[in-house]
């Protein structure tokens, strides 16, 4: 805790050396207390100091530790200034002894006796003006420390050069380094404009090799080093403070330099260890920007996220008697009449591109209900290479390369499918005239950062690779932005690679999209490894499980035209059914009659689906119960029941039917798009 940050401290037990400094600094404005030994010298800079006057022989005298200890400690802003009086010349030319001086106190200004009034408070307001831009550079520093979330460190602020490197063992062990990172400073003071990935020999081939042997040992030790070096062949000369950063096998070091050529030349200059205010605040401002920046498409990304959580709900109840309808006339009279058939294909199709753009909404806002289970990964792929390859059609060369140690993959299988068969197609849609595409999957592990917001471990990797077109770094840059194409109008929602990266994210895992024009595009997945077994028996949704007896069902729906359609399709299957509009309907109906199984819609007014099969199961707590739902959310308080997404066919509901009725079926449905 600094409390008096400007006092100048003096120690000068000798003669009245301090009293007439202390007089003369006071006159100026500048309060002073001098201190009878170094031990309370060392006590009171902890207190809080501006600059400290000390004079030759108190040093001479004593055993300095404590102060280099003192020095060796304080805080990466901080550099005291020192102004030492001498009685044998200022500089080094003069007093070769006074080398040891500024090796000890680093940041130290010389002054002869006898001295000037003017001379010393000439050179105690520059240092105070020194310590002043330190102090800045600690409320910059802690500022930035608070906010290292958002914005830049001190590395890309300071005025102080600054790059990291790491180490290179030659084949003929001579150690060197490549520059991983500079700032702005490092090309200032020393020229090298292209640095970055380049080797030190190469650029600085004067460099001497116990420097080299100085950073290996930083490296190897975590011992930071702090030494003085010339640059170039110019004769420039820096104050170089070297520590080791990240993880000790990187071998990484951080090199911390300023330019001191001009306090070797003119001992009274100080030296400049802190960086531009101005500068700072820019390089501030511009990251608040930005950070603003990205909140603000993420505030979009949510805005869209609740506008289609809604709408979905909405949307959902309006296809469900749209496709069950269409399902039953397609079914009735669609093998009867050609053309009814043909009209009525092409409707169910129609309705089933609007589930979906549902669905690709939710995907990219991250707000679908995901079903995730341990699934066998090289079954599923093998499975759809058939859809894949009727998919991208005959000039399209398909390769499925499944690495035989594949281990079980925790995902929601319908999404996964859709999202590949996406990638396909608009695979397909890069090679106009044909090509290859490549569809493999192998065991992944990925390090800290190694691709961005995943967490480190195992993972199964899945890529798509095709040779088309590719895409320019403008494109690629926005490749996954909601609704952006590059298709004709009508050929494209613009949605499916954000649904994929989406889904990669909302099931923990990760995303990479690279391309190059002429070059083709790679799309790479990693999906979280299961720790269980994989289920081992699926059906499609094409693929209606036999009915294995009549049931008596009561349907509630606050829709009618929604539980209308239902309750036909649940005719069609032969089942009796009972209907209720509400809630307090459907529990008179509980009490009266007896009922095989419960089937309810989830949001309705006044009671929701899941307060009603609450109360059922008071009534009847063996009563199988089925949640039918437009809802696009986890169904709150309801998590366990067995659920049916809206809209669906009347094989969904034959499926979802026995899947309740009968849970040990062990049945997957799995919906092809």
């Amino acid at each position: 805790m600094i409390d008096r940050p400007e006092r100048a401290l003096l120690l000068a037990p000798r003669g009245r050396d301090a009293a007439v400094a202390s007089a003369m600094l006071s006159e100026a404005g500048i309060a002073a207390e001098a201190c009878p030994s170094l031990p309370s010298l060392v006590e009171e800079i902890s207190a809080g100091a501006g600059f400290v006057l000390v004079t030759e022989e108190a040093l001479a005298t004593t055993n300095p530790s404590s102060l280099v200890g003192w020095l060796r400690d304080q805080p990466e802003w901080s550099d005291l200034p020192f102004i030492l009086l001498t009685t044998r010349g200022g500089g080094l030319e003069r007093n070769p002894a006074a080398a040891r001086y500024l090796g000890l106190l680093g940041n130290v200004t010389f002054l002869e006796r006898p001295f000037h009034p003017t001379t010393l408070i000439s050179l105690a307001q520059a240092a105070l003006r020194g310590r002043r831009r330190q102090y800045d550079a600690r409320a910059r520093l802690e500022e930035l420390h608070r906010s290292a979330d958002r914005y830049r460190t001190l590395f890309e602020s300071i005025d102080a050069g600054f790059c990291i490197v790491e180490v290179i063992h030659g084949a003929d062990g001579a150690t060197d380094y490549r520059f991983v990172e500079i700032n702005p400073a490092f090309i200032r003071q020393t020229g090298m404009t292209d640095a970055l990935g380049r080797r030190m020999r190469d650029l600085a081939p004067d460099h001497e090799q116990h420097w080299f042997d100085t950073y290996a040992r930083v490296a190897r030790t975590g011992e930071s080093a702090r030494f003085e070096l010339p640059a170039d062949a110019l004769g420039r000369w820096f104050d170089v403070y070297a520590f080791r950063v990240g993880d000790p096998e990187a071998q990484r070091v951080a090199i911390l330099f300023n330019d001191i050529s001009a306090r070797r030349a003119v001992e009274q200059d100080l030296r400049e260890l802190t960086a531009s205010l101005e500068h700072r605040v820019e390089a501030a401002t511009a990251e608040r920007e930005t950070a603003l920046a990205k909140l603000h498409e993420a505030q979009k990304l949510e805005t869209l996220g609740q506008l289609t959580g809604g709408v979905a709900h909405d949307f959902n109840n309006l296809l469900t008697p749209i496709t069950g309808v269409l399902d039953l006339l397609n079914r009735r009279y669609g093998v009867q009449d050609e053309r009814a058939g043909r009209l009525i294909g092409g409707a169910l199709e129609s309705a089933e591109r609007a589930r979906l753009l549902v669905q690709r909404l939710l995907g990219f806002a991250r707000r679908q209900a995901l079903q995730t289970r341990s699934v066998d990964l090289a079954g599923l792929l093998d499975g759809m290479r058939d859809l894949i390859a009727s998919s991208i059609g005959a000039t399209v060369e398909l390769h499925l390369r499944v690495d035989p140690a594949l281990p079980p993959t925790l995902v929601d299988p319908n999404q996964l499918e859709l999202a590949l068969l996406n990638l396909c197609v608009n695979a397909r849609d890069a090679m106009p005239r044909g090509g290859t595409l490549t569809l493999a999957a192998e065991p992944a592990a990925l390090g800290p950062g190694e691709v961005p917001q995943v967490t480190p471990g195992l993972y199964v990797r899945i890529s798509v690779i095709d040779t088309g077109t590719g895409m320019d770094e403008a494109t690629l840059a926005r490749a996954i932005e909601p609704f952006y194409s590059t298709k004709e109008v009508g050929k494209g929602t613009g949605l499916g690679l954000s649904m994929v990266h989406g889904l990669a994210s909302q099931l923990g895992g990760g995303f990479r999209l690279s391309s190059s024009p002429g070059e083709g595009t790679r799309v790479d997945l990693w999906l979280p490894v299961a720790s269980g077994r994989p289920s081992e028996r699926r059906a499609s949704a094409d693929e209606q499980l036999p009915v294995s007896r009549a049931l008596s069902v009561l349907l509630v729906d606050d829709e009618p035209l929604v539980r209308s359609a239902t309750a036909e399709m649940l005719r069609e299957l032969g089942h009796r059914v009972r209907e209720a509009n509400s809630g307090p309907d459907a529990l008179a109906q509980l009490a009266e009659h007896r009922v095989d199984i419960l089937i309810t819609d989830y949001k309705m007014p006044r009671m929701d689906g899941a307060e009603l099969a609450r109360r059922a199961k008071e009534i009847s707590p063996a009563l199988p119960i089925l949640l039918i739902t437009g809802y696009t959310g986890p169904a709150e308080n309801a998590p366990d029941l067995p659920r049916l997404d809206k809209p669906f066919r009347r094989s969904d509901l034959a499926n979802a039917i026995n899947r309740t009725v009968d849970p040990d079926s062990n049945v997957v449905v799995l919906r092809r798009s």
